[in-house]
């Protein structure tokens, strides 16, 4: 049962044309210094108050370093003096530079933005459409305390459902009943840790795939900030994360005349740039990604915004003022600073493509050498933008609007090219300005 969609209207801007992707240089990458943190150094649940000294140094040797890290200059504006989280960090989507970044390889507890990585590594592996019954052991060794959309032993839930229930409630319980139907929490954890080493997210050890707290696990602003740009190559990613409030299936009871019926109830994203709250607005341009909040990890959260034809990802980890919604606070003004610094400051650093795009050529009309999963269009398809698309019992609203981009956006006609340190977003969905 789907909620009523609101009109929304929008126009697409293409990310970049053949043409200007054409005058990059075609240059197979230069080997970045990134070994994987030894076991010995792996932090435990609770992670020191202070970064290490030594931090991974993927997507540049800044990046590496304790501190804030960024290139201020005449008409450059200041960053923002109030943020207080332990690690954050302002990139663009589509070129992959780090504007600034502070502590962005330090490995912290991630909390539910882990749940950008199980989305990223198992989305494509089912039909939204496909159907699955819980039964008990789907649901068994769940954290205590666990965020829950509030999935029922005995009911049967579509794919959409369950995903809807990760995105927009953050619910374990739907993260459990996915992996169950991927052969179980230890061959899903697997996965993930070998999908986050092809993202070259080397800061990254998956324990559990719902981000709970447990020792060992841990990512960082810039893995988180990889896994967003990953899982935003995928149409469904991108509906659910931008998904602000759904219809979801109750518990099948009987009626007081005697009639079995199964009502749904509305959900709605914990996301607070995406839905708002008293204290704080929906941000101008927000577009999902993810939020995510346990004692370990305090308040982590990335998002993505898009102004002007310009896509920023923001990624905040642990603040520790102690404000209501801080985190999305720090959030929206690294995000306004990230707006009006870009194309005026020199980044720092460089989100590198996954080992596959590297390493190979993608031919013209490939999905999958971007980081697609089948989501981009084929030769000959039209760039003619799709209309505002709303993920099966989902609403947008807010005003805003998401158009899909038919054409694959890094068609180079008839020739093959080599990724350099760019990963163009193909088929990127753009969230219009917001309007009152």
């Amino acid at each position: 049962m789907s909620a009523p969609q609101k009109k929304t209207a929008g126009r697409s801007l293409l990310v970049t044309s053949a043409a200007a992707l054409s005058s990059l240089a075609l240059t197979a990458p230069v080997a970045l210094a990134a070994p994987s943190p030894s076991p010995s150094a792996s932090p435990s649940a609770s992670p020191s108050a202070t970064p290490p000294a030594n931090m991974s140094t993927v997507g540049g040797s800044r990046l590496g370093q304790a501190g804030t890290q960024v290139n201020l200059a005449s008409g450059v504006p200041v960053l923002p003096k109030d943020i207080t989280a332990r690690s954050w960090i302002v990139t663009d989507a589509e070129s992959g530079d780090v504007l600034a970044a502070h502590n962005a390889h330090w490995r912290l507890p991630p909390a539910s933005t882990m749940k950008m990585l199980f989305a990223d590594t198992v989305l494509p592996k089912f039909a939204k459409t496909e159907k699955h019954k819980v039964v008990p052991t789907d649901l068994a060794a769940m954290g205590a305390g666990s965020s829950l959309v509030g999935i029922k032993e005995g009911e049967t839930y579509t794919v959409h459902d369950l995903w809807l229930g990760v995105f927009l409630r953050s619910g374990n319980d739907a993260v459990r009943v996915l992996s169950a139907m991927n052969q179980g929490v230890a061959k899903t954890v697997t996965e993930m840790n070998e999908h986050a080493e092809e993202l070259q997210a080397l800061d990254t050890h998956v324990v559990s795939p719902d981000g709970y707290d447990a020792p060992g696990q841990v990512s960082s602003a810039y893995d988180l900030t990889l896994f967003a740009r990953s899982g935003l190559q995928k149409k469904d990613f991108r509906e659910y994360c931008s998904t602000v409030t759904a219809k979801f299936p109750g518990e099948t009871k009987k009626d007081k005349k005697g009639k079995t019926v199964r009502k749904p109830f509305e959900i709605q994203n914990t996301n607070r740039l995406l839905s708002g709250d008293y204290d704080i607005s929906q941000y101008q341009g927000i577009a999902g990604v993810k939020n995510g909040n346990t004692t370990n990890a305090g308040a982590t959260f990335t998002g993505v915004a898009e102004r002007n034809g310009r896509v920023l990802l923001v990624t905040v980890m642990n603040p520790s003022k102690e404000g209501h919604n801080e985190v999305y606070k720090e959030t929206a003004k690294l995000f306004d600073w990230g707006f009006k610094a870009a194309g005026k400051v020199q980044p720092v650093g460089e989100l590198v493509p996954p080992k596959g795009a590297a390493q190979s050529s993608a031919q013209p009309g490939d999905a999958g050498e971007a980081g697609g999963s089948g989501d981009s269009a084929g030769p000959g398809a039209s760039a003619k933008p799709v209309a505002s698309a709303t993920a099966d019992g989902g609403s947008r609203g807010m005003g805003t609007a998401i158009a899909i981009t038919g054409g694959l956006l890094v068609l180079l006609a008839g020739a093959a090219f080599l990724v350099n340190r760019r990963w163009p977003l193909p088929d990127l969905v753009r969230r219009r300005s917001s309007r009152p």
